[in-house]
């Protein structure tokens, strides 16, 4: 699996279309969820793959949301990425602003956990240790119920995305939970190092 950029030009590429700190901690997020997914699945030799389909699977979305996954494939080219990379950054939108289907388990799993880290980092915010290393899945599992909480995280989305994967929605969540476990210091310390936090 190609991606025709290397690790730093991906996130040269990520900070050209994204100021916002959300939106680069976000992309960082799900880097790290991918790159932990990849080895935990048996895909450790396609880990900087998964990893920076993670990282820019947003790129085009905070500046222009209305076309969410429609400007990617352009920003995409223009960095040099490959028709690889810019199908699964695409795919994570299918049925929402896209008409990509997940087909590589690596899509299925960005289309699944991307959604899913929003919850848990919001979920985690609430926590007095506003990390993630101490969350339980039945934690998890109440603030999914509640669709007061973090109501832009799609509960529909978060349900296909195990479906299609074949999973349990608990394995999902407990999952994820263990792959932001991986990267939460690493992003922390990556967010400083850009002087996006502190």
């Amino acid at each position: 699996m190609k991606t025709g950029l290397t690790r730093e030009e991906a996130l040269s590429l990520l900070q050209k279309h994204n100021k916002e700190p959300f939106h680069i901690q976000h992309g960082l997020t799900v880097e790290g969820v991918m790159r932990w997914y990849a080895r935990e699945l048996g895909y450790g030799e396609d880990e900087d793959f998964w990893g920076i389909a993670g990282l820019l699977h947003d790129i085009d979305f905070e500046e222009y949301p209305e076309q969410h996954c429609v400007k990617a494939p352009e920003l995409l080219k223009e960095g040099g990425a490959e028709e690889e990379l810019i199908h699964a950054v695409c795919s994570h939108g299918y049925g929402l602003c896209s008409d990509v289907e997940p087909v590589h388990e690596m899509e299925k799993v960005l289309f699944a956990a991307d959604e899913l880290t929003g919850l848990i980092g919001a979920a985690a915010k609430m926590r007095p240790s506003k990390s993630v290393m101490d969350m339980e899945v039945s934690s998890l599992k109440k603030k999914f119920k509640d669709k007061r909480f973090a109501a832009g995280c799609s509960r529909d989305v978060i349900r296909t995305g195990a479906e299609r994967l074949g999973w349990e929605l608990d394995r999902l969540f407990e999952q994820t939970i263990l792959a932001m476990r991986s990267c939460e210091a690493s992003v922390e310390r990556e967010m400083e190092a850009l002087g996006l936090q502190g």
